[in-house]
């Protein structure tokens, strides 16, 4: 925490006086979780620029060897054995307190829902990957299904209902986001009185754009991540702490 910015209790004492609570959250979040972040000193991208191609449309739906990569990936992915940390729990803490009220989270691990926050006020703005989709036809389905497939020796397996790409069901780099979930993420931030802006660098739009919309709607920002962000000079606390520590230490207080 900078030295002068307030103390927890000083942060906690806003989310209690807050009408409207909302948190942005980002791979900073997940990362206790053992899934590696993008672009942090170790992220996937940062080790591996080439790897960034795999979450770009334009390259993923035009060559195959960029699929087949990504369909590894998934495979060999984290995800599947991560559990919630300390973090996610603490928000569904604040939840149950009565100290928030919206989450829009840019990961698509599924696990704040795993946490146990309600889904009604969760927005995944990225998607989620723990469910796969046609990119032709707009079927739907599980991943784990089209894994299978995978695992049992197809490197680029095709939609069994009209032969179409499939891909995860999260945003790619070049694609549009879901209308009605930006529409939710920021209207939730007009409304916020404070936004948790938790382990996300902030460079990200639209989601990064959620935090300038709230400020200008008078809301108080609060940033907690190990980096700093092109937000921290506009935040009223800015925090370098570990979330897995600040977040339970922060519902406590409230």
């Amino acid at each position: 925490m900078r030295n002068d910015a307030p103390d927890l209790e000083t942060v906690a004492g806003w989310l209690r006086g807050a009408s409207s609570v909302v948190a942005l959250t980002g791979a900073g979040i997940s990362t206790e979780s053992g899934i590696p972040d993008f672009r942090g000193p170790n992220g996937v991208w940062t080790k591996d620029p080439a790897a960034e191609k795999t979450a770009t449309l334009e390259y993923y739906m035009g060559d195959p060897e960029v699929r087949q990569r990504a369909w590894q990936n998934r495979l060999k992915s984290e995800m599947w054995s991560a559990e919630p940390n300390a973090a996610h729990h603490a928000l569904v803490d604040l939840e149950r307190k009565g100290a928030l009220q919206a989450l829009v989270t840019q990961n698509v691990d599924g696990l704040h829902l795993l946490a146990g926050q309600s889904p009604e006020i969760v927005v995944e703005i990225h998607g989620n990957v723990r469910e796969a989709k046609c990119m032709s036809c707009g079927w739907r389905g599980p991943m784990a299904d089209v894994l299978e497939r995978v695992r049992t020796g197809d490197p680029d397996p095709a939609c069994e209902h009209c032969g179409g790409i499939l891909k995860s069901a999260t945003i790619s780099f070049g694609e549009n986001l879901v209308a009605d979930d930006l529409d939710r993420a920021q209207r939730a931030a007009e409304r916020a009185d404070v936004l948790l802006a938790l382990g996300t660098s902030l460079v990200v739009f639209p989601a990064a754009a959620l935090p300038e919309i709230a400020r200008r709607a008078g809301a108080r920002l609060v940033i907690v991540n190990a980096e700093e962000t092109p937000f921290d000079p506009i935040a009223d606390a800015v925090m370098r702490d570990q979330l897995g520590e600040v977040l339970p230490a922060l519902a406590a207080l409230v």
